[in-house]
This record gives structure tokens, C-alpha cells and sequence, in this order.
């Protein structure tokens, strides 16, 4: 499944976080959102609990994102459990809660053609935390629709070499233990996302002559969609995917 995104005629649009500007990130709720939007993917954040169970969020810390304080693996699944994920973000929100790998695995359960960004987070348990999260998606069937990203280049590898899948890795100054060279870390990668910030058509192009996929992150924005279209990239990770969408011809309208 994830390879149609090779296709020449392909181009992609993720939800980052879910719809991460409307509703609080990495929710369930969040993801059914972008989901009803059309996006072709979804990108979301993985870490491991206490107890080792595979939970969606993207801080090393909940204090962001929930009521509570401390590391996330500090806390068992739960006492993850019982904090509050969406008040932080708005009052309407209140009594969302952090989501397991599992519990979002069911919910792609209606959407089987949306592909997964799987985003393993630099921790001392990654490795750890990659090895659960495959064997999650591979109970579920769903390793063909996944790429699987992190920045640190030690756990991509790890990901690459040990399970062949597809990685999507970042530029070389933006990870931690990059490898350059002809058997570096690019040689790992499936595809490569670009900060906004970084963006131009020259990077893309070096990057597709490679032979990656070149994504960008995130264009929120009509102006930021064009700009991306424009230097060339396939692929679009948004906050808000509604721009994204409308510009590539996804959705009839903003609104």
C-alpha cells in the first residue's frame, strides 16, 4: 500500500498529529477528524508507558498535552489513563485521554486505505518502543500501509535494517547519531521530510535524484501549499490539512 506513493501522478497529504490545529493532538478525536477530512495519512507519536504499553503522544513529558506532570515513562497505562488530554486545548475538550497504539489501530479499522506515519520518538526505550509498535501493526496487519520515522538516526536504521520497512528520515543537521557518507544514513531512508523553514527546490531535487521521497512539514497555509508544490515535494504533513487539501484537488473547499 504505501508504495503507491511512488507513484508519478501521487501526491500526498498527512494529518500531523491528527487535525492538530482544530482539535488536541494526537487524540482519537483528533485523528477521526483528519480522517473525515480525506487526508491520506496520518502521523502520529509513539512512546512507551512504565509498564512498556505503546502509547500515542508526542512530549517526553504529559504537562503539555494533559493535566498531569512528569514523564510519560513514568506513569503506568493506567495512571496515563487518567489524566485529561483535551482541556488543555480547549474547555469543550475536557475528558479526552491519551490513546494506545491499539485503540487508534481499531479506529483505522474503517479507513483501510489511509496509510500511517509512524513516529517512534528519541527516548532509551525507542528501540523498545519500535520493536512493540511493529509487532502492534503487524497483529493488525497494517505494516504495508506504514512508513516509520524518528530522528534519531539510530533507531531508523534499526528499523530499516532489522525489519526492511520504509523509513522516512529528516536532514542530517535535524537528527541525532546522522551518519553521512555513502553508507550513512540517507541509504536508510524511503523518504525524507523538510521543514518549511528549509524548503526550496534545489534541496528537493538533490533529494529525488537520491532516488527519496521528499515530504514537507508542515504548510498550514495556502501560500505554504503552493511553495511547496512549487519546489517539487509529493508529500505535505499539515497541522491543518483543510489548505492542503483544497489546493491539490482532495476537497472541493475550505470550508
Amino acid at each position: 500500500m504505501i508504495e503507491r506513493l511512488q507513484e508519478p501522478s501521487c501526491m500526498m497529504v498527512a494529518a500531523h498529529r491528527g487535525y492538530k490545529a482544530a482539535y488536541p493532538e494526537n487524540t482519537l478525536l483528533a485523528f477521526r477528524k483528519a480522517l473525515e477530512l480525506g487526508v491520506d495519512m496520518l502521523e502520529f507519536d509513539l512512546r512507551l508507558s512504565q509498564d512498556h504499553e505503546v502509547v500515542v503522544i508526542h512530549d517526553a513529558t504529559v504537562q503539555r498535552t494533559t493535566s498531569g506532570s512528569g514523564a510519560v515513562r513514568d506513569f503506568t497505562l493506567e495512571e496515563l489513563k487518567s489524566l485529561d488530554a483535551g482541556g488543555w486545548f480547549a474547555h469543550e475538550f475536557e475528558g479526552l485521554k491519551i490513546p494506545t497504539l491499539g485503540e487508534l489501530c481499531v479506529l483505522l479499522k474503517e479507513y483501510p486505505e489511509v496509510l500511517c506515519n509512524v513516529e517512534i520518538k528519541p527516548s532509551p526505550d525507542a528501540i523498545e518502543a519500535a520493536d512493540r509498535a511493529v509487532a502492534i501493526l503487524g497483529r493488525y496487519g497494517y505494516l504495508p500501509r506504514c512508513v516509520f520515522t524518528c530522528f534519531d538516526a539510530e533507531v531508523l536504521t534499526y528499523i530499516h535494517d532489522t525489519y526492511g520497512l520504509k523509513t522516512q528520515g529528516f536532514l542530517g543537521e535535524k537528527m541525532s547519531h546522522f551518519v553521512s557518507g555513502e553508507a550513512g544514513t540517507y541509504t536508510r531512508m524511503w523518504a525524507i521530510g523538510v521543514e518549511m523553514s528549509l524548503l526550496t527546490p534545489a534541496l528537493v531535487a538533490r533529494f529525488q535524484e537520491q532516488g527519496l521521497l521528499v515530504w514537507s512539514y508542515c504548510p498550514d497555509e495556502e501560500e505554504g501549499v503552493r511553495y511547496s508544490l512549487e519546489c517539487g515535494v509529493t508529500g505535505m504533513t499539515c497541522n491543518d490539512p483543510l489548505p492542503a487539501l483544497a489546493v491539490t484537488g482532495k476537497k472541493d473547499t475550505l470550508i
